[in-house]
């Protein structure tokens, strides 16, 4: 992929994140995630659902008046009294959301295709007058219709949108038929898309990377992949991906990876797994043997990028699956220096109390093992 096209990140963890059951964000926590996903250098960051009201208007309102650099996004409904609350919060941008698939049209909305285009293309019409920037989003697009879809889009088009989001609202994509769908939307509408995944079935990342490959310049994501239900495409994720899978790189500050995923999981009550990709503490720890030996002799052997890249630190983990290379690479870190006999005699010490304690060891504990050890030869 060629660094001449432009790939727009759009980050919703302020609507579709805070959406996650259960999952609320205080208003000075809404402002402060804003500010770093802007110091990192996401493009667009959608804020919330201005006609709320209440709290929601005014997190909103209050991230329009920072001057930050990401342009802010307001999401709505196809209704102008949605789009004018925007247009108060100081919003740029709208996302104008309808229901394309048939199952959303017939027992959601309880109307027909043509009111469905009809309600939208009012309401873009409405937000271009006001000059702003405005996303259709094609709610579970991807269980459209494909002709419906296309005339939807075709509609959006005229009426002046700017881009259409393709919304895998359940999750249901793979790989290969987003590459396919979203294909097949850009040949024959020629419209900008943005791929909007969700994890259903463990393939949100994977599907936004598909839709960029098929020609979307847009991407929507969440910090750690927070969302409805399963969530979202993980920001850091599709970033680093972007950048190590694709050859393209969005010169973001991705060091700050791991302190906004820290910030994004107190506030949002959400645990960050020890193997989360990209941000867990895991993703640099190493103890299997052979592992370990390869990563001392060459970090690469084993690490896509370096731990600091991303605000991590690599680790060395002592205990049932390591080596001789690895114990005396730990022991030299306390200025204790073994001798490779050293580290094989006190190798099977190592494994059993590993295993007897079913989990790798401490600090302490290692020269604990080690003083018992050589002491009783003395």
């Amino acid at each position: 992929m060629t660094e001449d096209r432009r790939i727009t990140v759009v980050d919703t963890t302020l609507r579709d994140g805070e959406q996650t059951a259960g999952v609320v964000f205080a208003n000075y926590e809404k402002v402060r995630i804003a500010k770093l996903l802007d110091e990192l250098g996401v493009h667009q960051i959608e804020a919330g659902i201005p006609v709320m009201g209440g709290d929601e208007q005014k997190a909103i309102t209050e991230i329009c008046k920072l001057g930050l650099k990401a342009s802010i996004m307001g999401w709505n409904r196809p209704v102008i009294k949605d789009i004018e609350t925007s247009i108060a919060c100081g919003c740029d941008a709208v996302a104008i959301s309808i229901s394309t698939s048939d199952i959303h049209i017939k027992y959601k909305l309880q109307a027909s295709r043509d009111w469905v285009i009809e309600q939208m293309t009012k309401a873009v019409e409405f937000a271009k007058k006001e000059g702003l920037y405005v996303s259709v989003n094609a709610e579970d697009a991807s269980r459209s219709d494909h002709d419906f879809l296309v005339r939807f889009a075709l509609a959006a088009k005229e009426a002046g949108a700017d881009r259409l989001r393709y919304c895998d609202t359940v999750g249901i994509l793979d790989p290969f038929s987003t590459y396919e769908k979203v294909r097949a939307i850009i040949d024959q509408v020629g419209i900008e898309v943005e791929m909007h995944t969700h994890n259903d079935f463990g393939m949100a990342t994977a599907n936004a990377l598909a839709g960029v490959k098929a020609g979307a310049n847009y991407v929507g994501v969440t910090v750690l992949g927070l969302g409805e239900r399963a969530g979202n495409a993980a920001l850091e994720e599709v970033v680093m991906a972007l950048k190590y899978i694709f050859n393209y790189d969005l010169h973001f500050k991705t060091e700050i990876f791991r302190d906004i995923a820290e910030y994004v999981s107190r506030a949002s009550g959400r645990e960050l797994p020890a193997w989360k990709a990209i941000v867990g503490s895991n993703m640099f720890a190493h103890e299997s043997g052979i592992h370990a030996d390869g990563m001392l002799k060459h970090p690469h052997t084993y690490e896509a990028f370096s731990p600091e890249e991303v605000g991590l630190q690599r680790q060395m983990v002592i205990g049932k699956h390591s080596g001789t290379a690895a114990v005396r690479a730990k022991f030299a870190e306390y200025g204790i220096h073994l001798t490779r006999h050293q580290a094989q005699e006190l190798l099977p010490v190592v494994r059993a109390t590993a295993v007897s304690l079913k989990r790798s060891l401490f600090d302490k504990e290692l020269v604990y093992i080690y003083e018992d050890y050589f002491g009783k030869r003395h």
